[in-house]
């Protein structure tokens, strides 16, 4: 691949992908004789992909919110039960543990610091179960009610399921309602039975335990959904690449045909100083277009009217000196400048095509037009001898190349009636016609003879 498709392929990898899915011309004797598929559609990229990082930041700010739900709940309780411990301790405690939760919500919003805040908020909540007995008044005094730490252990584990590693989090989602059920079975916690102990453990953690799960599992399914994005992405890079390259190859391939054939041509039929100075320019003018093939190409280009690409055309056509030209409601149309030069070449090589092989002909005529797709239609159509597609040689790369991959790789299609005796119809359209057009018609027709790809014959 040479420098110039590959710096086209990183500019076309900014962007949605360009990508060509043409079939080859199908000959169909006196039918239609057409390119078909899909030509430069473009692939668009999700806007908002899922990641994982999407998903820690729901996660986070899902539990942020329960957090602060639950502290609200837990606020009354907490006021309640603060005549049986001993202030100096209890409402430090509980200001740092609101502490932490605010700092934990601001953390979720402003997206810095999550895990090391949810990791504060699991420890202190795990402190204060440790230094509940001690900070109570009277110890062997009852409490009437559950210890308000109650109700943010679910708020507790769910901390951790975010910040811990999964074997870390496992643990203490087993170790903090554990705790919590031997401080129920004391008389600080309350004095419950050990049954009712044993349930309020075994709920908590079973909330603790959903949460984690849920979390583990979205994580591993995003990470998998990154690692697919990612493969992904290395897979498009390297088919702008290709396509480049094709882009690339086509009109190459097209300017050997054009310019170069015709100048080796030209100079071995040279006979006089007349023909030698001609064949002379005729390189120089190759070595040009080949020069400019090499540079950078823009698929961007700015925009061109139909009304000059018929002009050219026209110009082209008195050279000939047997073709005449028609113009068709192309007044105000405009196409981009890389598909006007695409059409123009394709156009003057269906020109010296008809004069180099249809043999006299009582009349050559090239339409140019505009479609209901604000496009172009250019009818190139003589009323020679015709041919059989199946009995020109895989040499010639007249159609194939010059007209065919190049109206393709513009983001057109070309059409070919022809058939022996009947004349020739070549029929250029840009952009490509809709699909529904498509298939109302052409593709009906049962084809009579066909070309195979790259090793078709074509004049």
């Amino acid at each position: 691949m040479s420098e110039r498709a590959a710096r086209e392929g990183d500019q076309n990898r900014q962007g949605a992908l360009v990508f060509t899915a043409t079939k080859p011309f199908t000959a169909v004797g006196d039918d239609v004789f057409q390119a078909d598929g899909s030509l430069f559609d473009r692939a668009r990229q999700p806007r908002n992909p899922i990641s994982r990082a999407q998903i820690e930041i729901v996660l986070s700010r899902s539990v942020a919110a329960v957090a602060v739900i639950f502290a609200l709940q837990t606020l009354p309780v907490m006021l309640e039960q603060l005549d049986s411990r001993r202030a100096s301790a209890a409402v430090p405690i509980a200001i740092v543990l609101a502490l932490v939760i605010v700092i934990f919500v601001t953390a979720t919003l402003t997206r810095q610091g999550i895990r090391i805040a949810a990791s504060a908020v699991a420890a202190v909540y795990l402190a204060a179960l440790f230094v509940w007995p001690p900070v109570m008044i009277d110890p062997t005094a009852v409490l009437d009610s559950k210890p308000w730490l109650w109700y943010l252990c679910g708020v507790a584990t769910s901390c951790a399921a975010i910040a811990l590693p999964l074997a870390w989090a496992v643990v203490y989602t087993v170790i903090t309602p554990v705790t919590f059920g031997l401080l129920r079975v004391l008389p600080s916690g309350g004095e419950a039975e050990n049954l009712l102990a044993v349930l309020d453990t075994f709920y908590a953690m079973l909330l603790g335990g959903t949460v984690l799960i849920i979390i583990y599992v979205l994580r591993q399914a995003t990470a998998q959904v990154d690692t697919a994005q990612s493969n992904a992405l290395a897979k498009y890079a390297v088919a702008v690449r290709h396509h480049a390259t094709e882009v690339e190859r086509v009109e190459v391939d097209s300017i050997v045909h054009d310019s170069v054939l015709a100048t080796l041509l030209s100079a071995a039929g040279v006979r006089n100083a007349k023909g030698a100075e001609l064949a002379a320019a005729m390189a120089r003018s190759a070595i040009i277009r080949l020069q400019v093939a090499s540079g950078e190409r823009n698929v961007d280009d700015a925009a061109a009217s139909v009304s000059q690409l018929a002009a050219r055309i026209r110009s082209a056509a008195m050279a000939t000196g047997v073709f005449t030209v028609t113009e068709l409601c192309v007044a105000g149309l405009t196409l981009p400048e890389h598909a006007a030069e695409a059409l123009y070449s394709a156009s003057v090589q269906a020109m010296v095509n008809s004069v180099q092989h249809a043999g006299s002909a009582q009349s050559r005529t090239v339409t140019v037009g505009g479609d209901d797709q604000s496009g172009c239609i250019i009818c190139i159509t003589d009323t020679g001898r015709g041919f059989d597609v199946a009995s020109v040689a895989s040499g010639r790369l007249g159609l194939r190349v010059s007209i065919h991959d190049r109206v393709a790789t513009a983001g057109g299609v070309a059409v070919l009636r022809t058939s022996l005796g009947h004349g020739t119809t070549i029929t250029l359209t840009w952009p490509r016609p809709d699909e529904r057009n498509d298939a109302s018609g052409d593709q009906s027709v049962e084809p009579k003879g066909s070309l195979s790809g790259r090793d078709a014959g074509t004049r």
